[in-house]
C-alpha cells in the first residue's frame, strides 16, 4: 500500500512514539523525510538519525526521540502544507510559531530550512509542517 503523505507519516510515527515514551522509532528513508530531520536536529528537537539499508534498495531512518525529565521536547508536530492544499508564504508574511517559541519548517528554493534561517536567507517557500 503507498502512503498518500510521506512526511504526515513520518510526523505522524514521531507523535505516537512520545506519546508511549519509545526511545526510538523507524520510518522509510526519503530526501525529503531526512530534510526535515536534520531541521529538527538542529533545532534541538531530537537527538538524532541514522540511516540503514534494510535490502537493496531499501533504506530506513531510525529517529532518537528527546525527551527533558521524562515529558517529550516536541510538545506538538503538524502537518501545514498538505498534498490536496500546499500552503506557500512570502517571507514577509511568515509568523512567528507560538510567539517565538516553536518553528515552522519550509521547503524553500535554498533547501528545507527552519523559519529562522529562512529570515537570516531572505526566502520563502512552502510550509511544510509546525513544531512547538
Amino acid at each position: 500500500m503507498a502512503i498518500s503523505d510521506p512526511l504526515a507519516d513520518m510526523l505522524t510515527r514521531i507523535r505516537n512514539g512520545q506519546s508511549r515514551g519509545l526511545p526510538t522509532v523507524k520510518s522509510p528513508r526519503s530526501k525529503l523525510r531526512a530534510n526535515v530531520l536534520d531541521v529538527l536536529q538542529r533545532e534541538g528537537y531530537i537527538r538524532g538519525y541514522s540511516e540503514a539499508e534494510i535490502r537493496a534498495g531499501i533504506a530506513e531512518l531510525t529517529i532518537e526521540l528527546k525527551y527533558d525529565e521524562g515529558s517529550p521536547v516536541i510538545h506538538s508536530i503538524q502537518r501545514v502544507s498538505k498534498p490536496g492544499r500546499r500552503v506557500y508564504s512570502k517571507i514577509k508574511d511568515l509568523k512567528p510559531n507560538r510567539g517565538g517559541l516553536g518553528i515552522s519548517i519550509l521547503s524553500t528554493p535554498r533547501g528545507v530550512v527552519s523559519d529562522h534561517e529562512a529570515r537570516a536567507l531572505n526566502v520563502g517557500g512552502e510550509v511544510l509542517c509546525e513544531v512547538f
